[in-house]
């Protein structure tokens, strides 16, 4: 995850995803049946940053599978990422700011919240494109590509237009 996120986190974007039809919310709820208690958070914190709850899910499956407890310790840099959604270590310190700790990233909610903070930054500053989806995970746009492509294969079918290939 780069660290590109402005110094607060955003109350909410201005940047107009498209509304969600019931059938996608429907959708939705069938396909974070998995995700138990967590289901309101998808949507809480989709709504709070105005971004996707299903992209946001599609995240959360490329980069952890779903596991809460999960942790990568193989990045080249030195820093590991942490829970749900992955949130990497380079960002504890601006997170310790907000009252947020390490520990706090293995909780599902907190790490949905962060993961949809960074994102709607990344739509934020390049738009509703799959760079933006990139950024999530990279800033290396080769390896970018192949991380946007896993993540596409995550949403449904529905939301894949959305986005555009800049």
């Amino acid at each position: 995850m780069t660290r590109n996120a402005s110094a607060r986190p955003p109350r909410r974007l201005n940047t107009s995803c498209a509304a969600l039809s019931a059938k996608l919310l429907s959708g939705l709820a069938l396909t974070l049946s998995l995700a138990g208690p967590a289901l309101a958070c998808w949507e809480q914190a989709a709504q709070k940053y105005n971004v996707s709850p299903q992209l946001l899910y599609a995240i959360a499956k490329t980069e952890s599978g779903l596991q809460p407890k999960a942790i990568n310790r193989a990045n080249g840099d030195g820093s590991y990422d942490i829970g749900l959604m992955q949130i990497n270590s380079s960002w504890l310190p601006k997170l310790a700011r907000f009252g947020i700790q390490e520990k706090d990233l293995y909780e599902p909610c907190v790490s949905i919240e962060v993961g949809a903070w960074i994102l709607a930054d990344n739509i934020r500053t390049r738009g509703m494109t799959w760079a933006a989806i990139a950024a999530y995970n990279t800033p290396n746009p080769v390896r970018g590509l192949e991380y946007a492509r896993r993540v596409y294969a995550n949403l449904p079918p529905e939301l894949r237009g959305q986005w555009t290939e800049r």
